[in-house]
């Protein structure tokens, strides 16, 4: 019953909220109207007895002969006896006051409200307890520019019984509102049922339930439309289902992409976004947004801004095979990002933004190895053929400088082999990192074996090697990756610390997740301006001195990489006693 009549009451307590507002007001604008008249009444008899004094004064110049004793002659006459008067100079003396025998000691009546508002507005009125006689009066003061005159009543039950509106009109008004509520009850009844079976018969369609019979509606408008819901609805179920199969589809891939992407409408009002769309717009912007209509008021995106306003103000007729594009990309603290914009037949727009860091960092990055690459084979190379042409030209040239540009020939050979092996194993790091297997690695043997590796070299440098490696410690890693970076830092150990030092592997301290190594000896070191730069690819402190020891120039940058790759991290800082300390952490075999 609730459900059947609930568009019947809805439609009562629409027209009885209409009712009562209207009651409200006519009530309230009464009532004020008759207390305002009360008002009114109580100050204009107020105002006759301070007219009536400032008249008497004028007529006897009481103000010039400063006297108004008078006065109380005057209060014998007034119609109500009861009324207080005073008389203020424009300074707030009092000058006169019925209710005070010694008007000298009452203080100065400047600052009173009624007599501030009668300064301003002429006349003045106010509700207060008195300072003098501690009464409360309903005062009314009035300027005669030469002074103020003030009568006052004293604010009993009397006066607030007259001061309240009269509310006879309430008990009218409450029977009127008593008649309307029963008339609206009966022809809102009557009104909505017809509606109310509509309503039923509609809501059952909604809820796809079977209907044999329907209601019989009345021969007028409400049983064609009743025909109509039935026919449309039909139609518009099937046209619903299959645009929520297909909006499924589009929602489920927006938000599956890496890819920022958003829809406007021709008035740029977004249509639909993914949670990556705003992601790169914060990114991307210098102030936080949750709003993709934010990208137009964005410095940032100027670029893809102007390009949207030239596109919408344009009234050429577009076409569908060649809808207007622009792309563009944008760099924000060393992030890259690529701005796609289109614009469709019907003047809405999609802007896509997509994070290409990665690959803008990795052309940059191929860019300058090439470069690099070049440059660094370019000297081997030159002093290969350098020695072999020195050969070929000189046939009778001695066995012994033979030999020697053959040797010489051969160590360029290899360090040109170095390179493309340094080479080779970054790549792989960069681009294949996913494809190194991953294994559980012993420490302790992994280190032995690089140590038995480098051994001649340690012999030649007259260098120490020292090691406090647990037997119990196990990587998870790579060995070909791990055995890189150990041999790497030792060896470059063995090309730059210098003779008879010493060089240290430890395990300092571990984690639930991480074990910390460090690569440590007490040669030369590296001046601090090179620290920050050790790791980057070809560089060198002194390339002379470099290319001297036979080091690529890379192979701190395959330490670097293969750390990162591994999940951990590495950094480097010059001992206070002396030499270099390389620190980083590979990760624990998980049992």
């Amino acid at each position: 019953m609730l459900t059947k009549y609930s568009y019947r009451r809805r439609l009562f307590l629409y027209y009885f909220a209409i009712f009562l507002s209207f009651t409200a007001v006519v009530v309230t604008f009464q009532y004020n109207r008759e207390k305002q008249y009360r008002i009114a009444q109580l100050e204009n008899t107020l105002n006759n007895t301070t007219d009536l004094v400032s008249k008497y004064i004028q007529q006897k110049g009481l103000k010039s002969a400063n006297d108004y004793v008078l006065l109380d002659s005057l209060m014998q006459i007034i119609p109500r006896t009861e009324t207080r008067v005073t008389v203020i100079s424009t300074r707030g003396v009092v000058l006169f006051d019925n209710f005070v025998n010694d008007v000298k000691s009452m203080e100065n009546h400047f600052q009173r409200p009624e007599v501030q508002k009668a300064l301003y507005s002429e006349t003045g009125a106010n509700i207060r307890r008195s300072a003098t006689t501690g009464q409360d009066f309903y005062y009314y003061a009035k300027n005669y520019n030469n002074f103020f005159v003030r009568a006052a009543l004293v604010y009993d039950v009397n006066i607030q019984q007259f001061l309240k509106a009269e509310r006879l009109f309430l008990l009218f008004i409450a029977a009127i509102f008593i008649i309307t509520w029963v008339v609206l009850g009966f022809v809102t009844n009557r009104l909505s049922d017809s509606i109310t079976k509509l309503k039923d018969f509609a809501v059952r369609l909604r809820r796809g339930e079977r209907i044999d019979n329907a209601p019989e509606f009345p021969r007028n408008e409400l049983g064609v439309i009743s025909e109509q819901v039935v026919s449309m609805y039909k139609r518009i179920q099937k046209t619903k289902d299959e645009i929520e199969n297909e909006k499924e589809k589009l929602f489920n891939h927006l938000f599956v992409l890496n890819e920022g992407v958003a829809f406007f409408s021709s008035d740029k009002k977004a249509i639909l976004n993914n949670n990556h769309f705003i992601q790169y717009i914060n990114l991307i912007s210098d102030h936080s947004s949750i709003q993709p209509e934010n990208i137009f008021n964005n410095d940032a995106f100027d670029e893809v801004n102007r390009f949207v306003k030239k596109a919408l103000k344009s009234n050429k007729e577009l076409n569908a095979n060649d809808l207007p594009k622009h792309e563009y990309t944008i760099e924000k603290n060393g992030s890259y990002y690529r701005v796609q914009c289109i614009i469709f037949q019907d003047k809405s727009f999609e802007i896509l933004i997509n994070d290409i860091t990665r690959l803008e960092k990795r052309r940059i990055i191929k860019q300058q190895m090439t470069s690099n690459i070049a440059h660094e084979l370019k000297t081997p190379v030159a002093s290969v053929k350098g020695y072999l042409e020195t050969i070929l030209n000189n046939p009778d040239i001695e066995a012994e400088k033979q030999n020697y540009f053959i040797e010489k020939a051969y160590h360029q050979s290899n360090r040109l082999t170095d390179l493309i092996n340094d080479i080779v194993v970054l790549n792989k790091i960069e681009e294949a990192g996913e494809h190194f297997s991953i294994e559980q690695i012993s420490a302790r043997h992994l280190i032995n074996e690089v140590i038995d590796n480098l051994r001649e070299g340690f012999e030649q440098k007259k260098m120490t090697v020292k090691t406090s490696i647990s037997e119990d410690i196990r990587l998870k890693g790579n060995q070909s990756l791990l055995f890189s970076v150990f041999q790497n830092l030792m060896e470059n150990a063995i090309n730059y610390a210098g003779e008879e030092i010493t060089l240290t592997v430890n395990c300092y301290h571990q984690d639930e997740n991480y074990y910390y190594f460090s690569v440590a000896d007490n040669g030369v070191g590296i001046p601090e301006e090179h620290l920050a730069r050790i790791f980057e690819r070809f560089y060198r402190i002194d390339s002379g001195r470099s290319r001297k020891h036979g080091g690529t120039g890379l192979g701190l940058a395959i330490v670097k990489n293969a750390v990162q790759l591994l999940k951990g991290k590495i950094s480097v800082r010059n001992n206070d006693t002396g030499g270099v300390e390389f620190l980083f952490n590979l990760p624990k075999w998980e049992e």
